[in-house]
Parts: C-alpha cells; structure tokens; sequence
C-alpha cells in the first residue's frame, strides 16, 4: 500500500470516526449554551444507537430496503428527544441538580436499552441488522489524492455532519434565536425582563440536544458496528463533551476537536496493522483515544469559558 493510499484511508477513517462526535458534541453545545449541563449525552447518544438499531431491523422486515436506514435515523431522533425531555423536565421544571440528572439517563439509557433488545430478540443483546448506511463517492472529487479518498468518499451521515456544522454556527450567532438562545446561558435574568421565555428557550436547547445525541448514536450503529449491543456506545458521548469543551462551545471549535479525538480512534486502529505493535497489550492501544481526552481537558482548564449561567436553574422570582 503506497503512501497516499494510506494517508487518504487514515482520513477518511478519521472522518468516520469523527462523525458521531461532531453530531453530539453539536447538541451539547445547544443544551449548555442555553445554561443547562448536559453530561447525559452518552445516554442519548445510547437511546439514539438502540432506537436506530430497532427501527432498522423493523422497517427491513417491513421491505424498505435502503430507505430503512433512514427510517432508523428518526426513530434515534425521536428517542433522543425523548430522553432529553427527561432531562429537561428534571432540571428546568424541577430545579433538580443538573449533573445528577445527565449521570442518571446515563444509567438509565445504559440498562434499559439492553433489556428491551433481550425481550424483543429472544434473549439476544444484538439488532441483527442488514440493511445499514454504505459509503457514497462523490464523481471526479473522489479521484482527488488523499483529499478524494478521506472527503469525498464517505457514509451520507458524514456530509450531513459537515454541512449542520456550518448551519448550526450560523443559526447560533448570525439568527436571533441564536442570540435567545445565548442570552438564557449568559444572563437569563436580563433576556427574561427583555422578553425572552428563558425556560422555552432551555427545553429547546435540551431537546435539540437530544436529538442530534440520538442522530450521534445512530451513526454508529448504522455505519461502524451495523447493530447494536450494550457495547455499541463506549464512551463516545464523554469524548463529546470533551470536543464541546475544548472547542469552547463553538461549532467549529467543536468540529476541529470531534475530528483531532477521530484522529486518535482511527490511529489506534491503524497502529495495529504493524509488526511492532503485537508487542504491546492491545489494553494499552484501546487507551489512546481516552488518554488523549484527559490530556486535552486538563490543557484545556482554565482557558476555556462556559455560559456564565450553566449549572444554574432559572428562578424568575430571584431575577
């Protein structure tokens, strides 16, 4: 294999691996700039991956061939939404402690999902799962060295991370929903005495999070593993929220640190294929990609600045 090969392949599976974070770490930002912390997002992104597993396996059986992908992307977002709501209704209508509730829905998503698999697979942990998402090259692009092979050859839920990238930037600071939504983060007190519906804006930002956690879990069911199982999501939601930030809550902050943490899943993969590394325990190479989460976060203390009111329920009373 010549060199460029290479290159375009680690790329391209960089971009694979990215793919979940980007969409996660995108509905974090949404929930946390509205002021609500959201560490539940390995539990949405888990609701997203079984929903997309289930609604797959149905909509096959059902004769939807290549549309049943698709048709397990809505139910990750429906089920995403759903789980969110939890999250929301806890925090925002009932005050409860924010980080308490996420590590709940973790908990909550990690044994319920498994559970229900069993009772609708006879007693399997895993979707049995055929018609999944295939990459899609795009014409003449994909003839480009290294660039064709990583950009323009890649699954459909890659692209559409890429361009809700840029629309979700947009939509967060050139829109005023965007700037309501920023104002319940930074100062709720003073968006609300300006007309703003301080918790509206919070259970959209959650539920917007939920959903585009689901669409996260989902791309991995449906492109990485082609099932589900009570290992399907290991951990990625955390390195979300790492990418969030370390990407200080910005879209493209976030998409640069989704694809570095890919960068780091797709090296570990890629260190294996050489001789020398049978010689290390393979514990040690499924490290990487943790082990470079922790050195970020802690090089990222101190230098980047959250919503001044996240953490913070809202108590018009107190205003």
């Amino acid at each position: 294999m010549d060199v460029l090969t290479l290159l375009g392949q680690l790329l391209n599976s960089t971009l694979v691996f990215s793919t979940a974070l980007i969409f996660t770490a995108l509905g974090g930002i949404f929930s946390e700039r509205s002021g609500v912390v959201n560490i539940g997002l390995e539990g949405l992104m888990i609701f997203g991956a079984f929903a997309a597993g289930v609604g797959t396996y149905y909509a096959q059986e059902a004769g939807m061939g290549a549309f049943a992908p698709w048709i397990g992307v809505l139910a990750a977002v429906i089920m995403g939404g759903l789980g969110a709501l939890i999250h929301a209704v806890a925090t925002i209508t009932f005050k409860a402690d924010q980080t308490i509730s996420g590590i709940v829905i973790n908990f909550l998503a990690a044994g319920l999902t498994v559970y229900i698999v069993k009772l609708l697979f006879d007693g399997s942990a895993e979707t049995p799962l055929i018609n999944v998402f295939h990459k899609v090259p795009i014409p003449f692009l994909r003839d480009i060295p290294i660039i064709g092979e990583g950009l323009f050859n890649a699954y459909p839920t890659t692209y559409l991370a890429l361009i809700l990238v840029v629309v979700i930037y947009f939509v967060l600071f050139k829109t005023p929903f965007g700037l309501r939504l920023r104002s319940v983060g930074e100062h709720p007190s003073a968006a609300d005495t300006l007309g703003v519906n301080v918790t509206k804006m919070r259970y959209i930002g959650v539920l917007l999070s939920g959903m585009l956690g689901g669409i996260g879990g989902a791309t991995i069911t449906l492109t990485t593993t082609s099932t589900f199982a009570h290992n399907t999501i290991s951990g990625q939601g955390f390195i979300a929220i790492a990418a969030m930030i370390f990407g200080k809550w910005n879209p493209l902050g976030a998409f640069g640190a989704a694809v570095f943490f890919g960068f780091s899943q797709a090296i570990r993969n890629y260190v294996q294929l050489f001789e020398w590394s049978r010689s290390i325990p393979q514990e040690f190479i499924f490290m990487i990609p943790y082990v470079l989460t922790i050195i970020v976060l802690v090089g990222a203390v101190g230098r980047s600045s959250a919503p001044s009111a996240l953490g913070t329920p809202y108590d018009p009373s107190k205003r």
